[in-house]
């Protein structure tokens, strides 16, 4: 791969947004496969004789690849160049997806599944630093990162859609073949479309103990939190887990700030505005995740929505994301500081979580869910587009990879959090509703109506928890990411996190 700088302007603008629209499909395809993979699970358990035990390692085993392989997959794409790391890992997900869709053992659908995780974890970190690259105009990096988190937040719906549309109509199996078409194109137009600018690699030595102990700490950090959901969190290996994670990131920061060519230099966590980015981001996936796991469930379950329906109902919240992300987020970045489009993001995103706090078995979709989506939708869409692109504003070029990575381990831990702190309330909240109102029901329709109200009082005691996170997310913009309004001219991408340059604020 040849690392090109940009020729005249003209023709690298060109480049630039034809290269977003490649980048932009890489992302959609791995933020779809997050939920898509979720509405088949049920159909795939039953034809490869999944038990009701090892089913969950469907999703674990994506996601302790993933989230535990982040750190090393954006340093080895500061190490070979984005664009190749970008390529790579395009082309190993795509053969992933082929063999998780070829699946005929629930063993071979585990080790499919962590190798997408595997090849995940090299193409997001890769994704997203090649736009922070590219991107170095205030205004053209607005655009860019407005349509880049508009697909970031709302993918997830348009998976939930997709997944029922190819679970209903063809087999589960189309769910991981989906994903082929989808890296060929965007490999084969990064390919021909991408010049990475010259003089961003990091050729440094890689820190082996700094890659080992990220690792061994970030999966033992998922897995706490997997394992929380199913087992309890006084469980002797979760705590284990939580223990011996701790033990492991301490040791990673000891090292990090020792060797010569750390994995992750601290300088890179330690700026008060990328710091206050990756807490705040991490806090507001964790509502997100915790909400799209009780709509779910609420939809189909007490509602009797199909999954297709299901899937549509969740659109407004797309609508809401795209707009508050291209429309507002993308326009206002460049004039007002990020704190500014954050803040008041979470606080919206908080508003539409609060009205769900008023959740019934008998509620309208058109009065109550339909607004409560668009005010979420609106909110963080507004909020996750200047934090994506301030996550990496100022940063070194030969940083970019692992800064960019920081962003997605932090919605890949809070996704992890989310489902089982949010799930563990939510249970515990239900099982102590049915204990107490059960003994008044005499029928067996009476009884199923005190469940689906439990249920339902599960969710919104859980949703109370999800709106207070979100207010912290917003406190923590305020007091953190003190940014200024960002200038319009260039982002001086090779300044240091201590040189305060007047940067474009824009957040990932």
């Amino acid at each position: 791969m040849s690392e090109t700088a940009p020729a005249a302007v003209g023709t690298a603008d060109a480049n630039r947004w034809k290269a977003l629209v490649f980048i932009a499909l890489a992302q959609l395809m791995v933020v779809l496969d997050a939920t898509i993979v979720n509405i088949a699970l049920p159909s795939a358990q039953q034809d490869l004789g999944i038990s009701d035990g090892n089913r969950q390692w469907v999703v674990t085993a994506y996601a302790l690849a993933f989230g535990g392989l982040l750190l090393f997959g954006g340093r080895i794409a500061d190490l070979w160049g984005r664009k190749r790391a970008f390529v790579i890992g395009l082309t190993g997900f795509a053969a992933a997806s082929a063999l998780g869709g070829a699946a005929t053992t629930g063993a071979m659908m585990f080790g499919a599944r962590a190798l997408q995780g595997v090849f995940g974890a090299l193409l997001a970190p890769a994704a997203l630093s090649l736009l922070a690259v590219m991107f170095t105009d205030a205004k053209e990096r607005a655009k860019a990162f407005g349509i880049y988190g508009a697909i970031a937040g709302g993918g997830g719906a348009v998976g939930l859609i997709l997944g029922g549309f190819l679970t209903e109509y063809l087999d589960w199996r189309w769910t991981f073949f989906v994903n082929i078409p989808f890296a060929v194109i965007a490999a084969a137009g990064a390919y021909f479309v991408i010049r990475e600018p010259e003089g961003g690699r990091n050729r440094s030595a890689l820190d082996v103990p700094g890659v080992i102990l990220s690792t061994l700490g970030l999966v033992s950090l998922v897995y706490g939190f997997t394992r929380a959901e199913s087992d309890g969190w006084g469980d002797s290996v979760t705590v284990g887990m939580f223990v011996a994670s701790a033990v492991l990131l301490l040791a990673f920061v000891v090292v990090e700030n020792k060797v010569k060519a750390p994995l992750l230099p601290l300088r890179v966590v330690t700026d008060r505005n990328r710091g206050g980015i990756y807490l705040s981001l991490g806090l507001a996936i964790i509502a997100m995740f915790g909400l799209f796991l009780f709509l779910t469930y609420y939809l189909q379950v007490v509602k009797g929505y199909s999954p297709v329906k299901t899937g549509f109902a969740f659109l407004p919240m797309i609508a809401g994301m795209i707009t508050g992300s291209t429309q507002i987020g993308a326009r206002l970045m460049t004039r007002v500081p990020a704190r500014l489009l954050m803040g008041p993001g979470f606080l919206v995103a908080s508003l539409g979580m609060l009205l769900l706090t008023r959740l019934e078995i008998g509620s309208s979709y058109a009065t109550l869910l339909l607004p409560a989506m668009l005010l979420l939708g609106l909110g963080m869409g507004t909020a996750f587009m200047p934090a994506m692109s301030l996550a990496t504003t100022g940063v070194e070029p030969r940083d970019a990879g692992v800064a960019s990575a920081m962003v997605n381990t932090s919605q890949q831990v809070g996704g992890a959090i989310g489902t089982a702190l949010l799930n563990t309330i939510a249970s515990s909240a239900t099982t102590s509703y049915i204990r107490d109102h059960i003994g008044t029901a005499a029928t067996k329709p009476q009884q199923q109506l005190v469940q689906l109200q439990g249920m339902v009082h599960g969710y919104t005691n859980a949703i109370w928890f999800a709106v207070g996170i979100l207010v912290l997310s917003a406190a923590i913009v305020v007091t953190f990411v003190n940014a200024g309004r960002p200038g319009s001219g260039q982002v001086v991408s090779g300044a240091g996190a201590e040189d305060e340059v007047p940067v474009p604020v824009v957040a990932h």
